[in-house]
This record gives C-alpha cells, structure tokens and sequence, in this order.
C-alpha cells in the first residue's frame, strides 16, 4: 500500500511545525517532506533536514526543469516540494507530511490525488503574535507583516478537509493524530491490501 500526503498549513504562529514534529515522532510511517527554500539558514537548522537550503540560481534551475511539484514565493523568499522527493517516500509506503503555505496547497491540489489536507488554526491573531514574539526569531516588522499575511491565509482555511484549532498543544495533536489514523483505515486506502486476505468477498 502507498503512503499518504499530508498537506499542512497554517498561519505564521499557529504551532504548525511542532504538530508535524510530533507526529513523525508519534507514527513510525510518516516522515516531514524536506522542502527547498532560498531564505538563510536559522541558527540551529540542519541543511537537509529543516530545509535545502539553495541560492536563487539553483531553485530557478529546478524550476526549469520541472522538479518542483509545486513552489511559491512567500515572505519574498522561496519555498518548493521535490515531486521525485515525494514519490519515492510514497512508492515506499512512507506517508509523508507536507508543511506549505496556502499557494503550494492550492497547486498540490490540483496536481496530485489522494492527498489529505489540513489547516492548522491559532486560537486568536493576538495568540499568534504573542507565539512569533517569544520565539524570538523574527523582527517586530517581519512579525507585522506575518499577520498581515495570516488574516488572508485563515480565509482559506474552509477549503481543507480537516480544520485544527491549537489553542493547547495536546488536545490539538490529539486531533492531529486522530485525523491521519482515521485516514489509514479510510476503506478507498486499504481496500487493495484486505484483497490478499479475503480474496473476492471484497470488490
């Protein structure tokens, strides 16, 4: 049985990272899709393991040559999902989760089937704003223009399959988790592998 893609977005603060953390630690299927970006590289990230990290030349030739299964400019840096990347895992068996903001959402969409959609939500603007400021990566502009970027993005957030208000980590992953259980059960998902046990009697 192939493995499943997740997508998950959110606005900036909504603790969208740390749920996807928890749960390739939770699921021992599932493992965080490895994006491209152009942005610098963070104290304390891992090249090829928070991101790729590659200049503008490098993603612009990717671009080109049709890797990216989907990508998009967002905060003016750039961010983009390997199709070969993600095809592998999935061949594999390995369910896979996607973090992207709502324009690559839009474009995995409309280019790959069979995927799970997800939107993680804040409780409040105020609550994310108060999440961006105490994690002290980002300056009090870059944070302004963050939420001014979130208020669009949460009107998005109805066209997911699932909607996630983390407004406490542990009942949001609960959810989080029940969601990507309920979806290896889903019968579409299943119905090939329960053939080799009980042969014709499932169509």
């Amino acid at each position: 049985m192939s493995g499943i893609a997740y997508i998950v977005s959110a606005p900036s603060g909504a603790g969208k990272t740390t749920l996807c953390k928890m749960a390739a630690k939770e699921f021992p299927d599932i493992r965080n899709s490895v994006s491209y970006t152009t942005r610098k590289q963070r104290p304390g990230e891992v090249n090829g393991v928070d991101y790729w990290f590659v200049d503008d030349a490098v993603f612009d030739g990717m671009v080109s040559r049709g890797e990216f299964l989907e990508y998009a400019d967002v905060y003016g840096k750039k961010y983009g999902t390997s199709k070969k990347d993600l095809d592998a895992m999935l061949e594999k068996g390995m369910s896979v989760i996607l973090e992207i903001d709502v324009q690559g959402a839009a474009n995995v969409r409309k280019r790959m089937e069979g995927g799970v959609f997800i939107f993680i939500l804040p409780p409040s603007l105020k609550a994310a704003e108060d999440r961006l400021t105490g994690r002290g990566k980002d300056t009090p502009g870059e944070i302004k223009r963050r939420l001014g970027i979130a208020a669009e993005e949460i009107r998005k957030a109805p066209e997911y399959d699932y909607i996630v208000v983390n407004d406490d980590l542990d009942k949001a992953f609960e959810t989080f988790s029940s969601i990507i259980r309920a979806e290896k059960a889903r019968s579409a998902r299943v119905k090939g592998a329960l053939k080799g046990f009980f042969g014709g009697l499932i169509g």
